[in-house]
């Protein structure tokens, strides 16, 4: 029996709250590491210390979901690799621009 689940992402975080991960990429050949997640009041402290500190954020629900459920301090696993690609390119492209 297979049981599929269908989310709607905007009205889980209106029941939810906020979502927020931190990903620290320091060394090229390294893949980037969760170093801060949370929900709620949590994830609203990551964001507004990012706002007071100008760092760019990126909004991908699907991507959250994924990086909440790692432990802190772990490696992004190789399968969202391309989406962090997609991601770590539209911020070199905003600093460029910035």
């Amino acid at each position: 029996m297979m049981i599929s689940k269908h989310f709607n992402h905007k009205q889980r975080k209106i029941v939810n709250g906020p979502t927020a991960a931190v990903l620290r990429y320091e060394n090229e050949g390294e893949a980037p590491k969760v170093i801060a997640s949370g929900k709620g009041h949590v994830a609203n402290q990551i964001i507004e210390v990012a706002k007071k500190n100008n760092i760019h954020m990126q909004e991908d629900p699907l991507l959250i979901e994924n990086l909440l459920d790692m432990d802190l301090g772990e490696n992004i696993p190789p399968q969202l690799f391309s989406v962090m690609a997609e991601i770590l390119l539209l911020i070199e492209d905003m600093e460029k621009n910035y």
